[in-house]
């Protein structure tokens, strides 16, 4: 096989030719009954696919978003990339370093991903060579109260006109 035919780390894909070698990372936070856990596929570096799982018992949420999918655009700045999600169901900010990636959910959808109401936001960070992400805010759920009773003003004296008062 020539050189020109091997494949070998380069990946193909719809939106042109994908280069660098294919890295895995994946981290959990938690017990069996509340947890939260990623893993997520880089090639050359880059974010190629984000699996979000989370489980608090007795609810669990998925969200896996694959780089040229038709549910999300990328946008590459940098060291930074940016997922908007189709249907204005949130994004994710990435930011790579050398050593982890982190990721910002920005008003992720909950109902889409999860079946309950309210929205993802926070940052996950999972750091090469580390079995353990770094939390904030992610899985915080807070039910939504419902609005306060708007006070009905008191009857005015016309409206009690014909009204018994026993």
């Amino acid at each position: 096989m020539h050189k020109a035919q091997h494949k070998g780390p380069q990946q193909k894909r719809q939106g042109g030719a994908r280069r660098g070698r294919l890295e895995k990372l994946a981290c959990q936070l938690g017990n069996e009954d509340r947890q939260a856990r990623i893993a997520v596929e880089l090639i050359g570096g880059r974010v190629e696919s984000i699996a979000y799982y989370s489980k608090w018992k007795p609810r669990t949420c998925s969200v896996h978003i694959v780089r040229d999918d038709a549910y999300s655009k990328w946008e590459d700045t940098g060291h930074v990339t940016v997922v908007t999600l189709n249907e204005e169901k949130g994004s994710f900010l990435i930011d790579h370093s050398r050593r982890a990636v982190k990721f910002l959910f920005r008003e992720i959808d909950r109902e889409r991903f999860c079946g309950m109401h309210g929205k993802i936001t926070g940052s996950l960070t999972v750091t090469r060579g580390r079995a353990q992400c770094e939390l904030e805010g992610v899985m915080d759920y807070f039910e939504e109260q419902p609005a306060p009773a708007v006070p009905v003003p008191p009857a005015t004296p016309a409206e009690l006109q014909g009204v018994p008062l026993s």
